[in-house]
């Protein structure tokens, strides 16, 4: 897996999250000149990448986003395998990426992780390269990125391969995580806004309507079919029960939902479970009421 994990735009975050991935100073960094820098090197690390000086980082705010803040100084990075990768070439992996993608260009910093089950490197990247053009990452990066770390970690004697997510069968990150991402610190106003629309949209109609879903029926459709497609190679081959499993795997796929319909569910779920059981019923009516509109 590669994900970023966000960025700091002010030199105060960019040190906490060095220190974070330190496990505050008791884990060394390694640089992208190959240096181990401990806690004490910290600061002279972040002097090292002049961000003070990051071009455009006072920049006046676009109009209408008089609260915006600057721009990212550093994009954050996790190159994570699961276990039992050995954590070792998880590493190896994790530098020839970063000097594939990144030597001679930008400024980074990274640290290995194995505190988890899933061994990871978080890698800090300074957004503004030595050229002074800024690092932009898409979608279309990512997943090249994904598939280029699945290849270093071939080079490392790793089965690994980069598939998307929804050929797996994994959806986006459950709505309890937007809850909890709106409620910390009282900053993600975008995702607090969403939130109210859906509430006042079921309070008024029990029900969601949501035009992306039927996106989303085709995309689902077209991987139930590829799959398919997969099982029926698998069965030509004498590989029955392989097929079978795929065509398993192609029926069992989690529910499709938008955005909206997640959120609806969550607020359902936790209006469910704030009520009496008296009250209850109600609940599964509404339920029932919002799974006719999918």
């Amino acid at each position: 897996m590669v994900k970023v994990t966000g960025g700091g735009r002010k030199i105060g975050a960019v040190a906490a999250h060095l220190a974070y991935i330190s496990h505050q100073g008791e884990l060394d960094l390694e640089t992208d000149e190959g240096q181990r820098v401990s806690r004490e090197g910290q600061k002279e690390l972040l002097r090292s990448w002049h961000l003070e000086l990051s071009a455009g980082q006072y920049r006046q705010p676009r109009a209408g986003r008089a609260g915006a803040s600057g721009i990212k100084l550093v994009h954050n990075i996790t190159l994570s395998m699961p276990a039992p990768t050995p954590p070792k070439a998880v590493l190896a992996a994790a530098k020839a990426f970063a000097r594939e993608k990144f030597g001679a260009k930008h400024r980074y910093a990274l640290a290995l992780h194995t505190h988890q089950q899933h061994p990871h490197v978080h890698l800090v990247v300074k957004a503004e390269g030595i050229d002074g053009r800024r690092l932009h990452i898409d979608k279309a990066m990512l997943r090249e990125w994904r598939q280029d770390f699945a290849q270093v970690m071939r080079e490392q004697g790793i089965a690994a391969n980069a598939t998307p997510r929804s050929v797996r069968g994994q959806t986006k990150r459950g709505a309890k995580d937007v809850f909890y991402r709106t409620r910390r610190g009282g900053r993600s106003y975008a995702l607090r806004d969403q939130i109210d629309v859906v509430k006042r949209e079921l309070i008024a109609t029990r029900t969601i309507s949501d035009p992306a879903r039927a996106r989303l029926l085709e995309t689902r459709k077209a991987l139930i079919d590829g799959w398919n497609a997969v099982a029926d190679k698998l069965d030509a081959q004498g590989e029955e029960v392989l097929g079978c499993y795929a065509r398993y795997f192609a029926m069992h796929l989690p529910p499709v939902l938008t955005d909206r319909e997640r959120l609806a569910d969550e607020m359902l779920r936790r209006a469910r479970a704030k009520k009496p059981d008296r009250t209850r019923e109600d609940d599964r009516v509404r339920d029932r009421t919002l799974e006719r509109t999918r």
